[in-house]
């Protein structure tokens, strides 16, 4: 059995029913560096149904070990800062399908998510064709939202903006990924119009001749020492994130 086929299986008593990595393959063979990306799980990491990222014991569990991890106790902030992870991960399949013109499900039901031993998510695999991207991207987000704001006793419209800002990173890397980084990023604008509200659009913004996305949201990483805010973060004032792209650019170049 090639590793295309091979079945991917959770830990004993939460298995995916043998999702397999055949659908998605085809895409990542057409993305280079598409393990680095998230779309291919490596050999050690465990697979479980992604459906658990709406489950409420298994996400405050997941915060609780976050909490232990920095040593905090702030729900909020420990909500934001998995979302922020987790979102990134679960988009990654369903963009990478939409980029390479081979729509893969953006349904919970049809994906498996990847994690390490610590419990960090590395990868999410889709198992069956896409539909109405959109339309599967809003019931999958809203699944996940939801439980993951009531997990944080927190509103859910920071968890949205968190959302917008994975999907044009994602895409990004994935333009980047493909030398088609404006084609690619094009995209993002329409496709969170057809999600709709409460999901904002994604923005861009080109600094010395690189493009970044534009964020509006926080991850609130730095809210857990010794972690700085992110370059791009939007609690920068404008001109200081302006000079830290432009040197960021620079390195880039």
């Amino acid at each position: 059995m090639g590793a295309a086929e091979r079945v991917v299986r959770a830990a004993p008593g939460r298995q995916t029913g043998g999702v397999t990595a055949g659908v998605q393959a085809a895409v990542a063979a057409r993305v280079p560096g598409a393990a680095a990306l998230g779309l291919l799980a490596p050999p050690s990491a465990v697979a479980v149904p992604a459906a658990l990222l709406a489950d409420a014991d298994w996400t405050s569990a997941r915060l609780a070990a976050l909490g232990a991890r920095y040593a905090s106790d702030d729900r909020r902030v420990l909500a934001t800062v998995w979302w922020y992870s987790a979102s990134s991960v679960l988009l990654t399949p369903v963009l990478a399908g939409l980029v390479t013109g081979r729509p893969l499900s953006a349904r919970l039901a049809d994906t498996s998510v990847a994690l390490l031993a610590g419990g960090t998510l590395v990868a999410a695999t889709s198992s069956a064709p896409g539909g109405d991207t959109a339309a599967e991207l809003r019931d999958a987000l809203a699944e996940v939202v939801d439980v993951v704001a009531a997990a944080g006793r927190m509103r859910a419209r920071p968890l949205w903006a968190i959302a917008a800002d994975s999907l044009a990173n994602r895409l990004l890397a994935l333009g980047r990924a493909l030398g088609e980084e404006r084609r690619v990023t094009a995209l993002a604008a329409p496709l969170a119009a057809a999600v709709g509200p409460p999901l904002p659009v994604p923005r861009y913004v080109d600094v010395a001749g690189v493009r970044f996305t534009r964020r509006v949201s926080c991850c609130l990483l730095y809210r857990l020492p010794p972690e700085p805010l992110c370059t791009s973060c939007p609690r920068r004032p404008a001109a200081e994130r302006e000079v830290l792209l432009e040197d960021t650019a620079a390195r880039m170049r």
